[in-house]
């Protein structure tokens, strides 16, 4: 995930509602649009690659930029969205009778906890090199 979303475009793909899908309402209405019937765009298998992105994205931003969540949306909501979205992958993937269901239903069940790791880790190494040894955490 966090190589993947070392690319912009990848963070914030294209949808077909929106230019980009920039905030999980533009994910939620790019599902909403994919089951209209009445549009070309018409593919509810899409679901999944969308509910994957939102868990992937609301855990990314929870767990690197909770700073942004905060300024932009409620952190409750990305959690309780990025849960939503694990959760519905994992089902979608043992009703085909998929291995990979697994590592989704963890993510659901642990997302706060890989989201606190994620947090660990961009405070201790994400740390700005400009700081004054003083004022960069120090974690041992």
């Amino acid at each position: 995930m966090l190589t993947r979303f070392a690319r912009t475009e990848h963070l914030c793909p294209r949808g077909t509602v929106v230019p980009r899908l920039e905030t999980v309402v533009d994910m939620l209405l790019e599902i909403q649009h994919v089951w209209r019937d009445d549009t070309p765009d018409f593919r509810p298998e899409h679901e999944v690659v969308v509910r994957r992105h939102i868990g992937d994205y609301t855990l990314f931003m929870t767990g690197l930029f909770p700073e942004r969540v905060h300024r932009t949306a409620s952190m409750s909501y990305y959690v309780s969205e990025g849960k939503r979205a694990y959760r519905f992958v994992s089902e979608h993937d043992r009703a085909r009778r998929s291995q990979d269901r697994a590592p989704y239903r963890r993510l659901a069940d642990r997302f706060e906890g890989y989201m606190r790791a994620l947090d660990y880790a961009r405070r201790a190494y994400f740390v700005d090199p400009t700081l004054p040894p003083f004022l960069r955490p120090s974690f041992g």
